[in-house]
């Protein structure tokens, strides 16, 4: 027999977390979260995003044992404000048993027909900034620290319980030598020169906080066509600011702006966390904040974490700028390869923007989706 429990206290709340360590113990390709940021992501003391959005965490056991978790969340801007009905689900894992998926979809699916939504989507988080999708393709690949890693038996049990594919994501990466200057240093000067624009390149964390509301709000803009797209309000660029940028290497963030000093673009590039994160094992102290550290000066593997441009200025030229700046960085860092984060299938233009790099899709990924 399944029994579904809602973890509210914090020992359960660490039950949940904890569930995937032991379900993937035997993986070399899951990446383990830290296990102390994951429960501030559902502090609704801590995490803004609560502030428009609404979560219940549940632990499935059966004979006494965990087998199964899911988070059921709404984001009520997406309510409210897109008219879209939609309950997501997301921080899915579960043994293969068809029974504990099926108990613990179930009780998503109440509390979504608790609250008169029309649909269930998942897996995703409470916005965009969150994991998305669960993979079915590219299993032998090691996973990265913005991404969610599964068994492969989590695809049939959707499907075996009438959900259907709603979007699809793919993940791409490219060797960094590919990235030939002939296609974009000439280009760059070109494009600065017709449209007055000026890359900026950053030596510290305190040099880019004045800039990050502006690219907030550019993230915004660049990506409010998207269909699954939800804005970030003004106190979850304050929470990302202080969480991540200071984080972040102050060389891997370029921005390009105008003649009146306005952002046009800009990029973000994370070193690569996956083996430093795994050699943590979900925790900072004593010694994963030293790989972490090391890994942040030392990866020669970097994942492309968020790129935005302006509308006005899209198809027009400026990522050549961008490339420009991160070729010469590339160079001086020795980086080896380069990852880019899911990405939707409908986003041509992304991979417009990225076909002369030669780029090899290694996963693919996607949310499921079933009327209520």
């Amino acid at each position: 027999m399944i029994t579904i429990k809602e973890a509210r206290s914090k020992v359960d709340l660490k039950r949940f977390v904890k569930f995937p360590f032991s379900l993937y113990k035997d993986s070399p390709y899951w990446v383990p979260p830290i296990i102390k940021d994951e429960l501030e992501s559902f502090d609704s003391d801590k995490n803004p995003v609560f502030k428009s959005a609404e979560a219940k965490f549940f632990l499935a056991y059966k004979d006494g044992k965990i087998v199964g978790r899911v988070a059921a969340i709404v984001n009520w801007l997406e309510v409210k404000e897109q008219n879209l009905k939609k309950m997501r689900f997301g921080w899915f894992d579960f043994v293969d048993d068809l029974e504990v998926s099926k108990a613990l979809l179930d009780k998503v699916a109440e509390i979504g027909k608790g609250h008169q939504l029309d649909y269930l989507e998942g897996p995703v988080g409470f916005s965009n900034m969150d994991k998305v999708g669960v993979l079915v393709e590219g299993f032998d690949h090691v996973g990265t620290m913005i991404t969610w890693y599964n068994h492969p038996y989590y695809q049939s049990h959707y499907e075996k319980h009438g959900f259907v594919k709603e979007k699809g994501y793919l993940e791409n990466k490219f060797l960094a030598s590919n990235a030939d200057p002939k296609l974009f240093a000439k280009a760059n000067l070109l494009i600065k020169k017709r449209y007055g624009l000026r890359e900026l390149n950053f030596n510290n964390s305190k040099e880019i906080m004045p800039w990050v509301d502006k690219m907030f709000d550019l993230f915004n803009e660049s990506y409010a066509r998207l269909s699954s797209f939800v804005k970030i309000t003004d106190v979850q660029k304050e929470y990302f600011k202080k969480k991540y940028i200071s984080f972040i290497n102050p060389e891997y963030i370029k921005f390009v702006v105008d003649a009146q000093n306005e952002l046009v673009a800009f990029a973000i590039v994370m070193p690569s966390f996956s083996k430093a994160l795994q050699k943590a094992n979900g925790r900072l102290f004593p010694t994963g904040i030293f790989h972490l550290l090391k890994a942040r000066k030392q990866s020669k593997d970097v994942i492309f974490y968020l790129i935005g441009i302006h509308p006005d200025y899209q198809n027009k030229g400026v990522t050549a700028i961008i490339f420009n700046e991160y070729h010469k960085t590339f160079k001086e860092k020795g980086i080896i390869n380069c990852i880019r984060t899911p990405e939707l299938e409908e986003n041509t233009a992304i991979r417009q923007m990225w076909k002369h790099f030669d780029p090899v899709t290694h996963k693919r990924r996607r949310t499921y989706k079933k009327e209520l």
